[in-house]
């Protein structure tokens, strides 16, 4: 018995021509729309926010930046950041603009790819969980994966189009992206991209290579610059910024990517048990999915377009799997934006076949796949979310009875959570040690007697030596912060 089937008509035609367009769109809008929704309101600053949104704040001081971090997300948040501290105002801009950022890096692609390849592959992208939280957020690894992805594609647009002068100049900016973001994103994507350029004979042409190379040097060159001005020096920078890392080396940290994918933005260290194995199964279906994608891909043409995104994330994901000892799942948004391009060629392929008509039975069980995996994806995002706006409280209360205690700017606060604290206090952050020293506790004592001055202590933990003789108070509630220690100068500034 033949079944009947149903063409594809609404994703018909490829890339040619503006019909993308409303697609695309509308699936960038829904994509701001979601996060608006579940994540910006009542969310909280995470601690690497607060340190690169406090560079370009016009309320803040700024706080120690350490030798890992890159000052591109502080520029693309500088605009908000110059005008307001308000945490709704920062996440509806940057939501916006993650919107923007999705449908200009899908967009790249409407020559080499169906309109209905695109539009499934930003979906699977957009549905993340990791994808959705991090939209709203000042950091930079969505937008390393928003240049990535076009990058990616201009280098296949050029590669195989010599006249296309679009793609020379969308390649050189994304890379640019990348490398304000994150530098050693940007050097695995030249080294990837490089590969590539260098393994197919007919793309073999100087001009990608130089190309490459100078953006990757225009992008890292405040970086490096700053290397030398603040650091000590590049390799300085790069010493101390392994250091702060854990160490760059062989480590096997695939397993612990595949745990915090239960909506841990950092697992560090990443000893936890796997208690939500179904938050796994993106991860884990992924190289699956892509595999099967690249082969799918009926023509040369479609063939590159599968293939390039698998190498580049691949390559791009070395560090993150292999070289560092702990896991977050925001590492690897890069890896995610090119892979669901392959992966959404199979779905299609598996649900349509080659003919472009559905199949009921294997359309039915790819929309159960896609409706199991939206249902994995809105439970961790909720439970993140949710985690966000408790930290919020939390950290909003402490601060308000650090105020309280007299701790009003011109302020410093140091120890447990002072980065954090000092977002929402006002203060200056300090510490005496770890990966953000940046003062001696005698420089701290200095601070004191001009401004007022808290440590922040765990209930358990030891009085720090320069404080002894300071007055203690106890951070009071139910909190986090519930009993924590609070450590001020006996001057009669800090008592006021």
């Amino acid at each position: 018995m033949v079944q009947r089937t149903a063409p594809i008509s609404a994703f018909r035609t490829a890339a040619s021509g503006p019909r993308p367009l409303p697609w695309l769109a509308g699936l960038s809008a829904s994509f701001v729309l979601l996060q608006l929704l579940l994540v910006v309101p009542g969310s909280g600053m995470g601690w690497d926010e607060t340190v690169y949104f406090s560079q370009v704040s016009g309320e803040l001081p700024a706080a120690f930046f350490s030798a890992p971090r890159a000052r591109g997300i502080s520029f693309l948040a500088a605009p908000a950041a110059a005008l307001t501290s308000s945490i709704t105002v920062v996440r509806v801009y940057l939501a916006l603009l993650s919107g923007a950022g999705l449908f200009a890096a899908l967009w790249v692609w409407r020559t080499l790819l169906p309109t209905r390849i695109l539009f499934t592959a930003g979906a699977l992208f957009a549905s993340l969980w990791v994808t959705l939280f991090y939209g709203p957020t000042v950091m930079p690894n969505l937008w390393s994966a928003f240049g990535t992805l076009a990058a990616a594609g201009c280098f296949v647009r050029a590669a195989r189009d010599r006249t296309d002068r679009r793609a020379l100049a969308g390649l050189a900016l994304s890379v640019v992206l990348v490398a304000l973001m994150r530098p050693p994103d940007a050097l695995w994507l030249v080294l990837a991209l490089t590969a590539v350029s260098l393994a197919v004979r007919r793309w073999r042409r100087p001009v990608l290579l130089l190309l490459l190379g100078g953006a990757l040097a225009l992008g890292s060159a405040e970086w490096v610059i700053e290397s030398y001005v603040r650091y000590g020096g590049l390799s300085a920078r790069l010493h101390r910024a392994s250091e702060i890392q854990g160490g760059m080396g062989w480590h096997m940290a695939v397993d612990d990517q595949i745990r915090s994918m239960d909506g841990r933005t950092l697992c560090r260290p990443c000893d936890v048990p796997w208690r939500h194995p179904p938050t796994a199964l993106w991860l884990l279906a992924l190289p699956l999915l892509t595999v099967a994608g690249v082969a799918a891909a009926p023509r040369i043409r479609r063939a590159a377009a599968a293939a390039v995104p698998a190498v580049v994330a691949a390559v791009i994901s070395v560090p993150y799997l292999f070289l560092i000892d702990y896991a977050a799942p925001r590492f690897l948004l890069p890896a995610y934006a090119l892979l669901a391009l392959p992966a959404a060629e199979f779905l299609w392929w598996a649900a349509a076949g080659r003919d472009g008509r559905f199949r009921r039975a294997r359309t039915g069980i790819v929309l159960v796949a896609l409706t199991g995996h939206v249902a994995v994806q809105c439970a961790v995002l909720a439970n993140t979310a949710a985690g966000s706006r408790d930290s919020r409280r939390d950290f909003s209360q402490a601060a308000a009875s650090l105020q309280r205690m007299g701790v009003r700017p011109p302020c410093v606060l140091s120890g447990d959570h002072a980065v954090q604290l000092s977002f929402y206090t006002g203060c200056a952050s300090r510490q005496t040690g770890g990966p953000d020293a940046s003062i001696t506790p005698g420089g701290l004592r200095e601070a004191a007697r001009q401004k007022r001055v808290a440590v922040v202590a765990p209930p358990d933990a030891e009085t720090p030596a320069f404080a002894r003789g300071w007055q203690h108070r106890t951070l009071p509630g139910t909190s986090r912060f519930g009993g924590y220690q609070v450590h001020l100068p006996a001057t009669e500034r800090a008592a006021r």
